[in-house]
């Protein structure tokens, strides 16, 4: 059952999404990389996990590229290598020319991978979702990956998920497997702690619902 809603959800989330229009998602991805921006300034993390958005995934295309830019001097950004099992592998970021087409759509390094526990090593982990529900619970493609990378995260670590507006959610079906985000920035609402979260002390101003 809880397969059958996570599936329903998925394919209502995704058809809102591709309702968006081109104007909107800029919109949004601006207001979103504004706010990455800040909080990579407050931060100064030494790295970051993150991903390069497809499609209509909130963050728009260029997302690495204004992370990497936004890092403080020597600090360097990984993005995940999808692996045959759909665990996540990382590389470092060496620009848009260095990305590669890999499976399911996705783009990836082509550097030296670093291994699946390269993630535990990041002061700030981005990562996607179609939606997070109050308790931080992430809805994601049904793959399971960014589950297995969340599980290697250390507690002290913030985790943050851009979403559209409406996309912060009362609640989501959930497995045990789950792994909650400790945070949300919005366009409309910019960082926020989903109200059934523990507040991280590196979130900074958080909004809520």
């Amino acid at each position: 059952m809880t397969h059958d809603a996570k599936q329903a959800a998925r394919i209502s989330l995704l058809a809102r999404r591709r309702a968006r229009t081109e104007a909107d998602r800029a919109t949004a991805a601006a207001r979103i990389q504004a706010e990455l921006i800040s909080l990579v300034g407050r931060l100064r993390p030494g790295r970051v996990a993150a991903y390069a958005p497809v499609g209509r995934e909130p963050g728009g295309p260029d997302l690495p590229t204004v992370l990497a830019d936004a890092l403080p001097p020597g600090a360097d950004l990984l993005l995940p290598v999808l692996c045959d099992d759909l665990d996540l592998d990382w590389a470092a970021w060496d620009g848009p020319q260095a990305m590669v087409a890999a499976g399911r759509g996705i783009r990836e390094p082509a550097g030296p991978r670093l291994g699946v526990a390269a993630v535990a090593t990041a002061d700030l982990v981005v990562v996607p979702a179609l939606a997070v529900d109050r308790r931080g619970i992430r809805l994601g493609r049904g793959g399971g990956s960014y589950d297995r990378a969340l599980a290697r995260v250390p507690a002290t670590v913030l985790t943050v998920t851009p979403l559209y507006d409406g996309e912060l959610l009362d609640e989501l079906p959930t497995d045990p497997h789950d792994q909650p985000v400790r945070a949300v920035i919005t366009p409309t609402s910019g960082l926020m702690v989903p109200s059934g979260v523990v507040p991280h002390t590196s979130a900074g101003r958080t909004g809520g619902r």
